[in-house]
């Protein structure tokens, strides 16, 4: 597992390790605009899609006398396969009623069953070049040759090249389509573009990772980077990392076991980048919710806690003696201590600048801010502090 990791098993695993690695980049990135763009499930339409183009494309070349399993021709063919599908996957949605995951339904099963009518066709044909055609299904890098390898690592530093290059448009039709048209880019082209990049790391990534699941490799770093940042750069560039990661790490995996499908193993690896996105990231994980809660319930029972001391009320919660104790505003049998004291006449003199703001519509703007738990100073100049406070007379805490 280390010397796979390390690349250290061979020139060919070494190549198809990169090149899995370059496309799990290029994936990441193209997926990130199809994401954003709220289009992801198209690249399943596209995906499945290339299933007949393979088959036929495998017909053809044993036809006229060629090697049936040349990579070059079987994904040549899923690539004008792919594009038939999506051409068709745009008529449907532009010139029917139908809507565009009823339009992906409906090419995606179509032209799947087609290819598993013509995989079986070409099961059944005497030439003995068959096997290992069920690979582009689950994805298997076991076997590859060295020219293969070389292909698959090109091709994928192409695409990213092509998607970094046309970034600037794609953000814009993401996240302002009206600006987009109003600055001269046509939409029309731009899906054209997106789609057609996703279309060719789609047909590319059929051999590493397999119809079925390449679009998870194109959907699942977007999402996972996407609880981490809300700047569109680093949704980009962590997807890229984690796309990356997940093809380098999962064909390492698969060329130390090569018996199992290399397609699972990426999207597997994929996956635990996405659990530890979902537990562990800084503002969207669920660990970070859960201590954001427990912040924002403690802040409310203090809160509620000072307010009842400044009025000379008992504390009935145990959960709000409990913090106001361990905070050292009260002692055990609930009386105010010094800084306790000091704190509930600050909560009850805020309560009453705040009431004075929100009565007056010249505060409106920081009234519209008002949470009830940050501070007023926050929200005020000094020069408003000291207009505030010449209308009221500070509060007398009963203690």
């Amino acid at each position: 597992m280390i010397d796979a990791l390390l690349l250290q098993l061979g020139y060919n695993a070494t190549l198809v390790t990169l090149g899995a690695c370059l496309l799990g980049i290029a994936a990441g990135v193209a997926g990130t605009f199809l994401f954003l763009r709220k289009r992801a499930l198209v690249s399943d339409a596209i995906s499945h899609a290339t299933l007949p183009g393979i088959a036929l494309a495998f017909i053809v070349m044993v036809s006229f006398g060629g090697n049936g399993r040349s990579l070059f021709g079987l994904l040549f063919g899923a690539g004008v396969s792919a594009a038939l599908g999506l051409l068709c996957l745009h008529w449907l949605t532009t010139r029917t009623r139908l809507g565009e995951d009823a339009a992906i339904g409906a090419v995606l099963s179509v032209f799947f069953g087609l290819g598993i009518v013509m995989l079986t066709i070409v099961q059944t044909m005497n030439v003995g070049q068959q096997a290992g055609l069920e690979g582009f299904l689950l994805g298997s890098t076991a076997g590859m040759l060295r020219g293969d390898a070389l292909l698959l690592a090109v091709a994928a530093s192409v695409v990213l090249s092509l998607v970094l290059f046309l970034r600037r448009p794609f953000e814009l039709a993401a996240f302002d389509p009206a600006f987009a048209e109003s600055s001269g880019w046509s939409l029309a082209w731009i899906d054209f573009a997106m789609m057609g990049i996703v279309l060719v790391v789609t047909v590319v990534g059929l051999k590493v990772v397999g119809l079925i699941l390449i679009v998870a490799l194109l959907i699942v770093p977007a999402v996972s980077a996407r609880f981490w940042t809300d700047r569109s750069d680093g949704v980009i560039l962590i997807a890229a990392i984690l796309g990356g990661l997940s093809g380098y790490i999962g064909a390492a995996l698969s060329a130390v076991a090569p018996a199992l499908p290399t397609g699972p193993i990426i999207v597997l690896v994929g996956f635990a980048f996405f659990v530890m996105s979902l537990l562990f990231a800084p503002k969207r994980g669920v660990l970070a919710s859960v201590l954001t809660h427990y912040q924002y319930q403690r802040q409310i029972h203090l809160r509620q806690g000072l307010l009842a001391l400044a009025q000379g009320q008992p504390i009935y919660e145990a959960l709000t003696r409990r913090l106001m104790f361990r905070a050292g505003l009260i002692l055990p049998d609930g009386v105010a201590t010094a800084s306790g004291q000091a704190a509930a006449a600050k909560a009850l003199l805020d309560e009453n600048r705040w009431s004075i703001v929100r009565a007056d519509q010249s505060f409106a703007a920081a009234a519209t801010r008002y949470d009830g738990l940050t501070v007023i100073e926050e929200f005020l100049t000094p020069d408003q502090m000291n207009e505030v406070d010449g209308r009221i007379i500070a509060p007398r805490a009963l203690f």
